[in-house]
């Protein structure tokens, strides 16, 4: 008896697990009748079907994204562009997606295809500078209408594309890098040549203002030294009215002590003007006023 009881346990349990089934909140679901899709489920709970005889696939609900890779596309000025794409996108019908589609796997690479279709077709009748400037939201708005349009075919709600990445190719990048260099080398050579210049005209005013100081100063020192001379001269002509005896005296003097060296051995005549004050020594000459001139009281 207990036996039995327990053999129709597993049965039951085997049986239960065969009907009823759970959907997770971020799945969806669609039950299979050998093979083929009869219903799908939306609402997140307990389900059942029918044991052995049908059977469950699960989609995901939540919002998901396709990453393509980098293509090349033509603009309308005959520029070409490598643009990188990222599409989000969700399971709208899981019974549709799966009869069309039946994987995410095909389905992205159904989804890559029209995407690159329509922004083939879009960026052909743009020029290359609507793509990297403020017109890139409207080309991607125009891109995500059409697009959605063709993916709705598969089940699928197509929310939103864009660009994440607009560069020229490689090869047309190292020339553009060349000019733009050659474009900048060209405006440094003219600021170079501009500065030069400039420290032209200051380096050539700086030396004219010096000539006029130097000239103005040499010509202010002679004014001074003429005047100095000048006063010299009316000092030494007043000493001379009033002594000149004295005065040549004091004059020779001068002259023995600039020409005179201790230990100098001299060769004169007798007769030499120059040495007159030290020659002559006879009373009453004129040595020996100046002497006596010379001593204060």
């Amino acid at each position: 008896m207990l036996r039995g009881l327990g053999v129709l346990l597993i049965l039951v349990v085997i049986l239960a697990s065969q009907t009823i089934f759970i959907v997770d909140e971020t799945k969806q679901a669609i039950v299979l009748q050998f093979g083929d899709p009869i219903r799908n489920i939306r609402d997140p709970g307990l389900a059942t079907k029918l044991p052995f005889v049908q059977n469950v696939i699960y989609f995901e609900k939540r919002v998901l994204s396709s990453d393509a890779p980098p293509q090349e596309y033509l603009t309308t000025d005959k520029k070409r562009l490598v643009v990188d794409h990222v599409t989000r996108w969700r399971i709208a019908d899981p019974l549709l997606f799966f009869k069309t589609v039946s994987t995410e796997a095909r389905a992205r690479a159904r989804l890559d295809d029209i995407v690159f279709s329509e922004l083939r077709r879009e960026l052909a009748t743009v020029n290359f500078v609507d793509v990297i400037s403020q017109e890139r939201e409207n080309i991607m708005e125009s891109v995500t209408r059409s697009s959605a349009e063709k993916a709705k075919e598969f089940g699928i709600e197509l929310l939103d594309v864009r660009i994440q990445r607009a560069d020229l190719p490689e090869v047309v990048q190292q020339s553009v890098f060349n000019r733009m260099r050659a474009e900048r080398q060209r405006e440094s050579s003219l600021f170079r040549a501009e500065g030069e210049e400039q420290a032209a005209i200051i380096r050539a005013r700086a030396d004219r203002n010096e000539t006029v100081i130097l000239a103005e100063g040499y010509r202010e020192a002679q004014r001074l030294r003429g005047e100095g001379e000048a006063m010299a001269i009316s000092i030494y002509a007043q000493a001379l009215e009033q002594d000149p005896e004295f005065y040549a005296f004091w004059r020779r003097l001068q002259a023995y002590k600039t020409t005179l060296k201790a230990g100098d051995t001299l060769v004169i005549p007798a007769d030499s003007d120059f040495f007159r004050y030290l020659i002559n020594t006879r009373p009453g000459t004129a040595s020996d006023e100046a002497g006596t001139a010379g001593e204060g009281p």
